[in-house]
Formats: structure tokens, C-alpha cells, sequence
């Protein structure tokens, strides 16, 4: 499923719910059901910048695709990061790079989070998305170190 195609399927739950308590419920249900986030991955390296409690996002890389796990001290914070990462989850460093797609304003959050909780939202995807950048270069760098030898071994043959 795309990136597209999750929006769209979480833009369907939201969009059932009458009122804005009820998304703010189903943000804490999602919370709720994200227990498997290993404590000893609470490290500062993994801490988002920019959020009102600690949220941490741990990227993983399995056959080209990029994997998030994530957690929050905090029930509506730990409910956005697990909506979020399961978005940009088991997709490709560049779809996630080329995304612009604004998820408050998909998902009409902004009106029930406070200024604070969306800034945090937002530092949550400008972190994927600096991991899925930084994956980029290195696959890039590791491309022209493997072009590299492989032009060295030519020339030595």
C-alpha cells in the first residue's frame, strides 16, 4: 500500500468518528495498542526534537524499505508517532522524501491538538524524513564506493 493509500485509509476511520473527542479517542486507542517498543531503545539518539514530551523513533531498513518504531511517554503523543510511522512504514526512501502530503490537514487534527502537539506531529515527520534522506546518501556513497573498486579492479586486470 502506498503512502497515499494509508492516508486515504486512515482519512476513512477519522472521517466516521461525529465529533473531535472520538478522534482524539482513537488516537489513544492507537497508543494503546503500540506496546512492543523495546525500553532499551529509549535513547537520546532516537528522541525527537521538537516535541512537548519525549517520542522516540527508531528506523530500521529491511529489503530497500524503511520501518519505524516508535513510542511516547505521553498517550496522544505515543497515539500520533504510531499513526504516523505506520504511514511511512515499509516504504521506500525516496517515496518518503518525495511525500508532501500535510497529515493535519488530511486528517482535520489541527483543531482538536493543541500548537504544541502539532508542532510535535510535524517534528515526528521531519524526522522520518530526515532518516529516509540520510538513507538516500548513504546508498548513494555505498553505490560510488562499490563503482569505485569495481574500476580499480578493472583497471588492475
Amino acid at each position: 500500500m502506498s503512502i497515499r493509500e494509508k492516508v486515504d485509509e486512515y482519512k476513512k476511520i477519522l472521517d466516521i468518528f461525529p465529533n473531535d473527542q472520538e478522534k482524539y479517542q482513537y488516537l489513544i486507542e492507537k497508543a494503546k495498542e503500540n506496546d512492543s517498543f523495546p525500553l532499551e531503545l529509549r535513547l537520546d539518539n532516537f528522541k525527537v526534537n521538537g516535541c512537548q514530551s519525549q517520542v522516540w523513533l527508531v528506523p530500521e531498513e529491511k529489503d530497500e524499505k524503511l520501518f519505524f518504531n516508535s513510542d511516547s511517554d505521553a498517550l496522544i503523543a505515543k497515539g500520533l508517532v504510531t499513526l504516523i510511522a505506520s504511514i511511512y512504514s515499509d516504504e521506500k526512501a525516496e517515496d518518503i522524501v518525495s511525500s508532501d502530503i500535510d497529515l493535519m490537514e488530511e486528517f482535520e487534527l489541527g483543531v482538536i491538538l493543541s500548537p504544541a502537539r502539532r508542532n510535535g506531529a510535524y517534528s515526528m515527520l521531519k524526522t522520518i524524513k530526515e532518516y529516509a534522506k540520510m538513507k538516500i546518501k548513504i546508498s548513494v556513497r555505498f553505490g560510488l564506493i562499490i563503482e569505485v573498486a569495481v574500476n580499480k579492479t578493472k583497471k588492475n586486470e
